[in-house]
């Protein structure tokens, strides 16, 4: 089989580095392109010295240049800011190479949404109609035939795949939705700021963005899709004090015509057909809970329902890690959708426990 030449545009975030440690161990794939603005001219060994006697070590970090890219890659992963994805795929697509792009100008299908959630005007609209949404437990067989992979957020990731069986199967009301997540640290990027320095988050939980979070449009747009109706939810981000993983509380009101009694089973019924022959979602035990640490450095996706008899709810719960499943993992089963390979080639990956 012939090596996958995959570059890595913004090598130096916490999605990069993720990507790195992936691609290291992928048997298909190598990386041929690191590209840094910042770090260019440096061996990648001196930025991550975990790479030290690995093939990846050896590589200089270059500038992101479209042309070389074009010259020494088959795809490209874009791990840099939305805004500055939009241009550099777009061309990099026109030059026919693979891509796919971890910010999120090409995950909101209309170009009036992104522009308003994200106070940047989308100039590659033509791209953008190209692009298929790179969750691959909805759409593998689109993912499979595209240019552009816009891989979903973390929170999205999660949440999406938390609800998408009980709105498939009519069991909750898509007017009733209330998503209680909660991330790690590296959810917020490397660069440094106030508000994820150790001090501001050891011992401490809170609340960011509620109401206004990014993330809202696109869980609200893939639901749509699944309800085949508009969804409107309530999106809640909370910090949590660790570094990677994301556990979602979501709330959701049963149906009518669903019998509390038989509630459970006619629920789990419907996610263990769903997701049956899934690789990398996971329906736990009844009476297990997802936690963070069993997903940690994984694809998996842990999901827990719950019956609330009081108040007519089903509860789900849903975990995974936000590096690996919610970022740089799910990137790199798109590329192996887009290159022909199985969804799991080189995503086999035991938690890292404990």
């Amino acid at each position: 089989m012939d090596i996958i030449r995959a570059g890595l545009v913004g090598v130096t975030g916490y999605t990069g580095m993720e990507l790195v440690r992936l691609i290291e161990g992928h048997p298909c794939m190598r990386l041929t392109r690191v590209t840094s603005r910042q770090e260019a001219g440096r061996p990648l060994v001196s930025v991550y010295p975990f790479l030290h006697n690995l093939e990846s070590g050896q590589l200089t970090i270059s500038e992101p240049d479209p042309d070389d890219l074009a010259a020494n890659c088959d795809v490209v992963f874009l791990a840099i800011p939305h805004g500055a994805a939009m241009t550099l795929g777009a061309a990099l697509v026109r030059k026919g190479l693979k891509v796919v792009d971890l910010s999120a100008d090409f995950r909101i299908r209309d170009k009036a949404t992104y522009e308003q959630w994200y106070k940047v005007e989308h100039t590659e609209p033509e791209v953008l109609a190209q692009a298929v949404y790179g969750l691959p437990e909805l759409y593998a067989d689109r993912i499979a035939k595209a240019s552009l992979a816009a891989n979903p957020g973390c929170y999205p990731t999660a949440a999406i795949l938390a609800l998408y069986p009980a709105l498939k199967h009519d069991l909750i009301d898509s007017a009733d939705i209330v998503i209680d997540a909660k991330s790690g640290v590296s959810g917020a990027g490397r660069s440094p700021s106030l508000g994820t320095l150790f001090c501001e988050v050891s011992d401490s939980f809170r609340a960011y963005n509620l109401g206004k979070h990014r993330h809202t449009p696109e869980i609200e747009q893939e639901l749509s899709v699944i309800a085949g109706e508009g969804v409107t939810l309530s999106f809640n981000p909370h910090l949590l004090p660790v570094n990677r993983g994301i556990l979602s509380t979501i709330y959701t009101r049963l149906a009518p015509g669903i019998s509390l009694p038989t509630a459970l089973e006619i629920a789990r019924d419907a996610y263990a057909q769903t997701y049956a022959g899934s690789s990398f979602v996971r329906l736990l035990p009844d009476g297990d809970l997802p936690e963070l640490r069993f997903v940690r450095g994984t694809m998996f996706c842990d999901i827990a329902l719950v019956i609330d008899p009081r108040t007519n709810r089903l509860i789900i719960l849903s975990a995974i890690d936000n590096l690996c499943r919610g970022a740089s993992g799910q990137a790199v089963a798109n590329a192996n959708l887009m290159c022909g390979l199985p969804l799991e080639t080189g995503l086999r990956l035991a938690p890292l426990v404990p």
